[in-house]
């Protein structure tokens, strides 16, 4: 591969590394890699349904891209805090555009050629199947951070979590998810739900200042 600059005739923002060889067997599911190397490796290993995007973090036009040729997307980034942070842009971008999002955990931060090398590519799909939805891997990542067995931790966990939760357009995912947040943090699912809609109504608030200020703004 290249690693070349954007051309008039090339942008990088609207075009995914191995699509080419991709689009004809990833209808059901895509695997989006951090970099090129991985995609090489996981084609290599049989997994031709691999793109990476060219070197930049993901935009709305690749998001798009993938949604045209497939389902799902399994986001396979590395572990560290950049990996996350882009993951979380990747989630947010793919579920705008109506894609199913599971995210990959490779164990011990390996990455998916470094996994193959060392259990073989029928283990690398098992952990493909294992992925985990972009809820489990938000409230996983918030669990990380605090100690839920001490009562202060455990209210900032719980407010973190709200956040995420009121975040969600869709009434039926925010049930869901409420109820399996408050088996993980051993509270009632009722006092979530009141703590989430204090949240949304707080976010319309604020929404609705700040389409005031932009609406007087441009008077």
């Amino acid at each position: 591969y290249i690693n070349s600059s954007d051309t008039p005739g090339f942008k990088k923002s609207r075009n995914l590394f191995a699509l080419n060889f991709a689009k004809s067997c990833c209808s059901e599911e895509m695997i989006l890699c951090e970099g090129y190397m991985d995609v090489i490796a996981l084609h290599a290993a049989g997994f031709e349904n691999a793109v990476a995007t060219l070197g930049t973090a993901i935009t709305p036009e690749q998001a798009r891209l993938m949604a045209k040729y497939t389902k799902k997307v399994i986001i396979s980034y590395d572990g560290d805090a950049a990996g996350q942070n882009a993951t979380n842009k990747a989630m947010k971008l793919l579920s705008e555009v109506g894609l199913e999002v599971r995210v990959l955990t490779i164990p011990d931060n390996m990455d998916p050629d470094d996994y193959i090398k060392a259990h073989g590519p029928d283990r690398f799909k098992q952990l493909l199947e294992s992925g985990k939805t972009g809820f489990e891997f938000k409230l996983n990542g918030v669990l990380s951070k605090y100690n839920i067995s001490e009562p202060a931790q455990k209210i900032r966990a719980s407010a973190a979590i709200c956040e995420i939760i009121a975040s969600v357009a869709s009434a039926v995912e925010r049930e869901v998810y409420i109820r399996e947040a408050a088996k993980r943090i051993d509270v009632t699912a009722e006092t979530l739900k009141n703590d989430v809609e204090r949240h949304r109504r707080k976010m319309v608030r604020v929404h609705t200042v700040y389409a005031l200020r932009k609406a007087v703004e441009n008077k």
